[in-house]
């Protein structure tokens, strides 16, 4: 059977694919400029295609923090007192009194570039760090949002840059303190931060600006009213109910907790993710899911700083969506991603394939919905269909952790039961960036970050 053939001016084979209505088999793609152009199911594999494997359509990374990546296991050691997310907020801004703008640039690409080896495709990347390390204005005040955009075009990642507006230490407007020096903005700056970014990624192809609230500890009420209009047709991100301190101090200003305050006083929509959301009450996340918003979940981050489990069964099981992001990037992957968001979900309810549902496996529907999620979230399309960008992740299924699976199996093996390594290529706008594993420019990317961190460290 053929699905509208076009000319093309190259093609790729797959053994498998996921189409939009589900597993195709003997699938070639046809790619014109960075688009997908046909598409044809059960056809041989000529000389001319290149490809192979099993093809997935490119995953959505809902929320980074990309200069984080460079602190992976270095906050490991435990304090003289309990240690949590307050007390690795400490160590992070520490660690931001050193690097510039080029160690920045080179820590982003590092992460960027790993991403795509995870099989993320798009970055939606959560931007708040504006100032030099004295808290003084660059120059330019998107100097470091240039960066973040250098990073993307060195690396290919598709870019939803999200510049973050925080002027405040905690609830009630109370004043930054030293270590957020980096971060502080006004509203008059902030006008001004989103317009460059919107002119920094103007020839950066299919990129999207919109904007983020931190959180309602850093924004106030007035504040947060005035984040709509700047976003503008671009989505809204914000910090909400990580922690229970968060919960309870939140309730000491307002009398509400964190997501009951923004669903009765913000104009929640499906343009907002909720990053985190995890201490939540059921009317709160059945709020979320009327309101059509996504949640921003970043399992592997919450776990390592200990933040809880958002109730994701209950929630999707209502309708609800998620996205899957990698926050403080200390492991970086689709796969590891979403095996932590089960697995957590597994060990909080005791219960095993919580995720799953009676039409699709465990693997499956965490893809799909994933995949759903990151596009709404990120503001820009995903999957194999026709008039598509080509962003594509090639599974090697040659290896034994994949041997008599197909279909759903696949998804679920991937996830659950294979190696890391297992991602052969991914193409983005169809141009192949990851080959064999390997991203084409990491030799370079690599000695830049290492010249970085020996600056950062000292």
């Amino acid at each position: 059977m053929t699905l509208q053939p076009q000319p093309v001016d190259r093609t790729l084979w797959f053994e498998a694919a996921l189409l939009p209505d589900g597993w195709g088999r003997d699938v070639r793609i046809g790619i014109s400029g960075r688009r997908i152009v046909s598409l044809e199911v059960d056809v041989a594999r000529s000389p001319a295609d290149e490809g192979g494997g099993v093809a997935l359509p490119g995953v959505a990374n809902v929320h980074s923090h990309a200069f984080q990546r460079a602190m992976a296991g270095l906050t490991e050691a435990r304090g003289p007192s309990d240690d949590d997310f307050w007390t690795w907020r400490e160590l992070m801004y520490r660690f931001l009194d050193r690097g510039g703008p080029e160690e920045i640039e080179a820590i982003t690409a590092l992460a960027f570039m790993e991403m795509l080896e995870g099989g993320f495709t798009r970055v939606a990347e959560f931007h708040y760090l504006h100032n030099d390390p004295s808290g003084a204005a660059y120059s330019d005040r998107a100097e470091i949002a240039a960066r973040i955009v250098a990073a993307a075009q060195a690396t290919g990642i598709a870019l939803t840059l999200l510049p973050v507006f925080y002027a405040h230490a905690g609830f009630g407007g109370q004043p930054p303190s030293y270590g957020q020096r980096r971060f502080i903005n006004d509203l008059d700056g902030f006008a001004d931060l989103v317009a460059r970014c919107r002119t920094l990624t103007a020839d950066l192809p299919e990129a999207v600006v919109g904007a983020a609230p931190h959180s309602l500890r850093a924004v106030s009420p007035d504040e947060l009213t005035a984040m709509p209009a700047l976003a503008g047709d671009g989505p809204i991100h914000i910090h909400v109910a990580e922690q229970t301190k968060e919960v309870a101090d939140c309730l000491a200003w307002s009398g509400a907790r964190p997501v009951e305050w923004l669903l009765a006083n913000a104009p929640v929509d499906p343009r907002w993710c909720l990053i985190h959301s995890t201490h939540v009450t059921e009317a709160e996340w059945r709020g979320l899911f009327a309101r059509g918003a996504v949640v921003g979940l970043c399992p592997i981050t919450e776990a390592n700083l200990g933040d809880g489990v958002f109730p994701a069964v209950d929630f999707t099981r209502a309708g609800g969506r998620f996205g899957i992001g990698t926050d403080s990037n200390v492991q970086i992957g689709v796969a590891d991603e979403l095996r932590m968001l089960e697995y957590s979900q597994r060990l909080t309810l005791r219960g095993r394939a919580v995720m799953a549902d009676p039409e699709r496996s465990t693997g499956r529907a965490l893809f799909d919905r994933a995949l759903a999620g990151g596009v709404q979230a990120t503001g820009a399309a995903s999957g194999l269909s026709i008039g598509a960008s080509a962003d594509i992740v090639s599974l090697d299924t040659s290896g034994v952790a994949f041997a008599g699976r197909s279909g759903d199996a696949v998804l679920d093996s991937w996830i659950f039961g294979a190696p890391t390594g297992s991602i052969a290529s991914v193409w983005r706008e169809g141009r192949e960036v990851v080959r064999d594993g390997r991203h084409i420019a990491r030799d370079g990317i690599e000695a830049r970050y290492r010249k970085a961190l020996s600056a950062v460290l000292g």
